[in-house]
């Protein structure tokens, strides 16, 4: 996988590595949303040898969107380990009136239809994460599909565009040099790479959650033992001080201590929000 995904594989691997005495090579198999990396793993032995680390975008969002995905994502893998959330961002210009997300519910509500939000193309999670603002918020604005977030920011800075979720590193530094404010993070608690700012639910919107999670996936049929230990190594390695200074770099927060059966239920509750969205929303990757 590309990006974050293929960063985040690189640093849990390394550590990974030195615990179990042998290398670990990181095989980037970009391309069809994911889904080459994934179906490559599904179909591979099972015999820990070969792992995925999975995102949301992969087996939370994709299902719903592709139902032709050529793996079940819910059978063809054995969860092994939760390692990581990333959260986002609620970014506004700095010209507009509002300093919280209470005030700009409000003067979303005042200018139905006159307000745009920013994603980074069609069934992204900042796409998905904008649509279940508007839903719980209860307001009416206007997608405007990027090809990345970054792409967006100069718009958002102009105000040509109102709103953007974007991830802690990538939006924060345009907070901190004036052009753009962030109101709050879509994470259930606040984040310690900005703990000054509430969350969601803090601002209004109870129970409202959004964020990118990284989990490692085997091959169907692994054995308990091996899953167990491979499982144990890997929170092992994500209290490792330098993976997670490496990790809070890509806005990343480690996860410690879950089980293969807790990630498991993690990622069914995580796919059943999404999905609920999805077809409400009447969201499609066109």
């Amino acid at each position: 996988m590309a990006g974050a995904p293929d960063i985040a594989a690189r640093v849990v691997g390394q550590k990974l590595s030195e615990a179990l005495g042998q290398p670990i090579v990181v095989d980037n198999r970009p391309g069809a949303g994911s889904s080459i990396a994934a179906e490559y793993v599904a179909k591979s032995p099972a015999d820990g040898y070969t792992l995925l680390i999975a995102t949301s975008s992969t087996h939370s969002i994709a299902p719903s969107l592709n139902p032709n995905l050529p793996y079940r994502t819910e059978t063809d893998f054995t969860p092994i380990a939760h390692v990581a959330n990333a959260t986002n961002l609620m970014l506004v210009p700095q010209s507009l009136p509002v300093n919280s997300v209470r005030e700009f519910i409000a003067y979303a509500k005042a200018r139905p239809g006159q307000l745009n939000y920013a994603s980074s193309g069609n069934g992204t999670i900042v796409h998905l994460t904008s649509e279940a603002f508007k839903t719980q918020a209860g307001v009416f604005i206007t997608h405007i599909p990027y090809r990345g977030t970054a792409l967006a920011i100069p718009d958002l800075v102009s105000n040509k565009i109102q709103l953007l979720f974007d991830n802690i590193v990538s939006g924060m530094p345009h907070v901190k040099d004036g052009k753009l404010k962030a109101l709050a993070i879509s994470s259930p608690k606040r984040s310690p790479l900005a703990p000054e700012l509430p969350t969601m639910s803090e601002s209004g919107l109870p129970g409202f959650e959004s964020v990118t999670w990284f989990g490692i996936y085997g091959p169907k049929g692994m054995s308990p033992e091996l899953v167990s230990r491979l499982n144990a190594e890997f929170n092992q390695a994500m209290q490792s001080s330098e993976v997670q200074e490496r990790l809070a770099r890509l806005g990343a927060e480690p996860v410690t201590g879950a089980s293969p059966e807790q990630f498991a239920a993690t990622v069914k509750a995580d796919s059943a929000r999404w999905a609920r969205l999805i077809k409400d929303r009447k969201i499609t990757l066109e």
